[in-house]
């Protein structure tokens, strides 16, 4: 049974990637579909061809993609956002979600962040993050001041991270691109263990040493020879 459990849960792990790339891929496919086929259907009525609304909707991403890039069109679109950005509500989730989509966008601000190991100077721990400010020029007063670097500390396994303002000094650039480092920080840093330097074991002399001097006894004090009794005075 415990062979059976073992083979089951690396099944499971193999599969469990895969299957969920597919589901989403295969809800978004539908959705998109559906959602083609609502603009569709007053022209075509029930004329469907399998696949036509997912290249409508694919066609419709691309003349978006293609109206964005023009400077026309974005004035219209940032008159249309007026709305989301000026209620109080609505404006958080609007201007985080447009940030997110933004950072990840082909001219995003990710292309000019460096991924940099965070030293903190007495400290042998090292953080990956990322350089989201050169600088603290624009901030409101209250920061300190001098050659400081604001740097993303990107937490495991969720959403989420600490943005830390340090001295330039403390940061050290590293080669790695802005997606890799985000997908290993997601993931805690499991992916490419081989690279990871592994415990040091003790070596064969400092063994022999350690058995040997397991195997030696330590010596007992050499015992001393009674003392004869003082003679008594007559």
């Amino acid at each position: 049974m415990k062979r059976l459990s073992v083979y089951f849960f690396t099944g499971l792990i193999t599969i469990l990637p895969v299957a969920l790339t597919v589901y989403l891929l295969y809800i978004f496919l539908v959705w998109t579909e559906n959602l083609a086929l609502g603009f569709l259907r007053p022209f075509i009525g029930s004329f469907y061809i399998p696949g036509m609304g997912l290249t409508l909707g694919v066609l419709g991403i691309l003349l978006i993609g293609y109206l964005v890039s023009k400077q026309r069109f974005r004035s219209i679109l940032s008159f249309m956002e007026r709305p989301f950005m000026n209620t109080p509500v609505i404006k958080s989730i609007y201007s985080s979600l447009k940030s997110f989509a933004d950072y990840f966008s082909p001219g995003g601000k990710q292309n000019a962040q460096q991924v940099v190991v965070l030293r903190i100077p007495g400290q042998e721990m090292e953080v990956v993050g990322l350089v989201t400010r050169s600088s603290v020029d624009g901030l409101p007063p209250g920061f300190m001041q001098g050659t400081r670097v604001a740097v993303y500390l990107p937490m495991g396994y969720m959403i989420g991270g600490y943005t830390v303002f340090v001295p330039a000094e403390w940061v050290q650039p590293v080669a790695m691109s802005v997606e890799e480092a985000m997908r290993s920080s997601l993931i805690a840093w499991m992916a490419g263990a081989e690279g990871t330097r592994p415990v040091p074991e003790p070596q064969a002399g400092d063994a022999a040493v350690d058995a040997q001097s397991e195997a030696t006894p330590v010596a007992a004090p050499a015992p001393t020879a009674p003392q004869e009794p003082a003679e008594r005075k007559a």
